[in-house]
């Protein structure tokens, strides 16, 4: 049994050492040493790709390309060396060209918006151990070979351009794209933040197309933020759409490499709506469009003609609530041509099924009462699926193998926590990655029989760290609320945890649809925070509320038209169960929240009837009115059709409602949720002559980070939960 030792005079100021049991001394964890020293960082390899034998992976390590075999696990050559360019510096990213003679280089990047940059390109050829610019007329964006690896595509100042390899020649193929107006090969910044991609083209698998996107946002209402640093602050402005308001319009182009020649695709007579994902099928003349009316309750799924732009409905599929995010694992298209794998809820989980893309019929591959969480590939030489699911437990994600017609479901993952794998071209390897509540990643090669080969990372020295700075277990457990809802939680007491006592909880929150932070996996730099508060006397704890991630459509969409109401409910709920625990202090609970958890936390401050003695809100929505059209909508629907929705859940119509100690923490450069929002909850906050704290960041987006600030963000966060706690 161990016992604290700290003092604290105005701030937390706290003994380097715990004193256990035996008079021995261990150290204890220190905020600098999360959030400046790295001490505690967990480690994944770099860059790994298969080759296209499926023989072979590569690595980035530092600045090489490193190759080894898969059946030993050993390296075989350096393929390059980034000591021998000094001119290029340090790469972020790399691609190969289809027969591995060329690699294409990233570096120098320069961030845009989350998902966007721009980049300086740099084409390596192995032949020749030689190196040169894919441009010199400026940065690009998104640079992308060909799959005959003669040409590099790229987006720059919102036209698309291609580069021949052959011939050297640099040639523009869209000249109308322009800031603010119209964009060529990338999405606006809706599509890249809530449909989660920054690539707006894809190469045709024979090499001789290129289908594009061309957003018009000339309609699309700007919005301006102050960046400050010089003698005149800087004003900038780019294209939102928020809640109910216009957004781009969107056609979907095809490029013809042979003629110069462009067509439109037919993408139906409705404008208002949106094209979350395009994608060749197995005949180069044939491109797949996701399309998504604007309520995001029906998808449908066109074939294009690309050579007269003539499309058909393959597929329709509509929802109560809404059709999910699509991603890239949405549809898959099989090497036969005529099938594909789809990801739907239909049955109220997430599941594979196969479309007959001629019939339009699905076929379920996988079922059960449980959601699929990934695809993760197709072996057409056994005809196997893989992919990962939450069907022995909701906070727990493992990996299976299916054969395409549902029979012969193997587990391929043999640990508790979350697992996901990376597969070879042949899929007679994979790199399994785990990681649980309680430990870090361990990174594993594997054959198809599951025998492993070699160790990528252990990350050993962090264990060991864990071990020498006490870091204490995070246990999983069910809440069940008075309104009856049985939640998922976990909960970090410390090491010398005493029944007898009574202890303050501090509660973590985000709470967003389809999200999920009751998991079992390893979650990064907040692990040590958590860490480092228990060690000052703290229980840890979250708990997921209805709308989040896990446990089927019904729980998932609970929330639908009333987001934060019964998330409320929920986590007000949940405090008052820990509160009735006899260790718990129920005068002394707080809660902590970024973003949609800074909404949450806002509203169990306001609405929680001082259940919370203390709040931390960070970067938080406080009107979804202030938010973007596809996420909110998506959940909401329009205020027109839906005012009470926005209204009766916002903080800013409860802001006379607070009790407690609030602080209120935003990026003043945030482009995701304005600094609006806390401005305007600000200003009710005062009107309704209600005291709490705030701290602003200059310039730091939603992430609020750069520089000296995660180190002070955290620092200021934990005073003010160690004084008003």
């Amino acid at each position: 049994m161990k016992r604290f030792c700290f003092l604290i005079v105005a701030s937390a100021l706290v003994f380097p050492f715990l004193i256990s049991a035996q008079g021995q001394e261990q150290p204890t964890i220190q905020i600098e040493d999360i959030f400046r020293n790295g001490l505690y960082n967990s480690y994944q390899p770099e860059g790994l790709l298969s080759t296209e034998d499926g023989l072979h992976y590569t690595l980035q390590v530092n600045s090489r390309i490193e190759k080894f075999s898969y059946s030993s696990g050993e390296l075989v050559e350096v393929l390059f060396d980034g000591r021998n360019h000094p001119e290029l510096g340090r790469f972020s990213s790399y691609s190969f060209s289809k027969n591995e003679d060329k690699i294409l280089l990233e570096t120098q990047k320069e961030q845009i918006y989350r998902h966007s940059y721009r980049a300086s390109y740099y084409l390596f050829d192995l032949n020749s151990a030689t190196m040169v610019p894919i441009s010199d007329h400026g940065k690009q964006q998104l640079a992308t070979f060909s799959p005959d690896g003669n040409f590099v595509a790229f987006v720059r100042e919102n036209n698309l351009y291609i580069k021949d390899l052959i011939s050297n020649a640099e040639s523009q193929i869209t000249f109308d794209g322009k800031r603010n107006e119209i964009i060529n090969g990338a999405p606006d910044w809706v599509y890249e933040e809530e449909f989660a991609f920054s690539k707006g083209f894809r190469w045709s698998p024979d090499s001789k197309r290129i289908a594009y996107y061309r957003f018009d946002e000339r309609r699309v209402k700007q919005f301006s933020m102050t960046l400050f640093g010089n003698l005149y602050p800087e004003i900038v402005t780019f294209k939102y759409p928020k809640a109910g308001e216009e957004n781009s319009v969107v056609t979907i182009r095809v490029f013809e490499l042979g003629s110069g020649g462009t067509t439109d695709m037919d993408t139906g007579p409705e404008k208002d709506q949106y094209i979350p994902r395009i994608q060749w099928t197995a005949d180069p003349e044939i491109l797949s469009i996701l399309r998504l009316n604007r309520l995001q309750n029906r998808m449908d799924i066109l074939h294009a003609d690309a050579k007269t732009g003539a499309s058909g409905l393959i597929y329709s599929e509509e929802n109560l609530y809404y059709i999910s995010e699509p991603s890239d694992q949405t549809l898959t298209y099989l090497p036969d041509g005529e099938t594909a794998i789809l990801i739907s809820e239909k049955d109220g989980y997430y599941h594979l099924y196969q479309l007959d893309c001629g019939s339009g019929n699905l076929t379920p591959v996988t079922s059960g009462p449980f959601d699929v969480e990934s695809f993760l590939g197709y072996d057409p030489g056994d005809r196997r699926l893989y992919y990962t699911s939450y069907e022995e437990s909701s906070v727990e994600i493992q990996l299976y193998s299916i054969r395409l017609d549902g029979s012969g479901k193997k587990k391929m993952s043999t640990l508790p926590g979350t697992n996901t794998a990376s597969f070879s071209n042949s899929f007679d390897y994979y790199v399994l990655t785990h990681s649980s509540a309680n430990t870090p990643h361990h990174v594993a090669l594997h054959n198809r029989k599951g025998k492993l080969i070699r160790v990528l990372e252990d990350n050993e020295t962090l264990r060991g760290t864990m071990k020498d700075y006490g870091f204490a277990p995070v246990e999983f457990l069910k809440v069940t609320t008075a309104s009856g809802q049985e939640l998922n939680a976990w909960m970090i007491k410390p090491v010398d945890f005493d029944p007898g006592k009574r202890y303050p909880l501090f509660m973590y929150v985000y709470g967003g649809p389809e999200s999920q932070k009751v998991v079992d996996e390893w979650i990064g730099s907040r692990v040590p925070w958590y860490q480092m508060l228990v060690q000052q006397g703290y229980i840890v704890a979250c708990v997921d509320n209805r709308g989040t991630n896990g446990r089927g459509e019904l729980f998932r969409k609970a929330t639908y038209m009333q987001l934060g109401k019964l998330e409320t409910i929920d986590q007000v709920e949940a405090a008052q169960w820990f509160g009735g625990l006899d260790y718990i202090d129920e005068e002394r609970i707080g809660m902590f929240g970024w973003s949609y958890g800074g909404f949450m936390t806002s509203l169990c401050m306001t609405k929680g009837n001082g259940t919370f003695k203390m709040g931390i809100a960070v970067a938080p929505v406080t009107s979804w009115r202030y938010y973007d059209t596809v996420y909110t909508e998506r959940f909401m629907r329009t205020p027109r059709e839906n005012p009470g929705g926005y209204d009766d859940n916002s903080p800013i119509n409860f802001a006379h409602q607070l009790r407690g100690k609030f602080l209120l923490i935003h990026g003043m450069g945030d482009d995701n949720v304005h600094f609006q929002n806390t401005v305007d909850f600000t200003e009710a906050l005062v009107q309704s002559d209600t005291q709490f704290e705030m701290q602003f960041y200059p310039n730091k987006n939603h992430g609020i980070s750069g520089g000296n600030t995660s180190l002070h963000i955290y620092q200021k966060m934990t005073d003010f939960i160690i004084r008003n706690l």
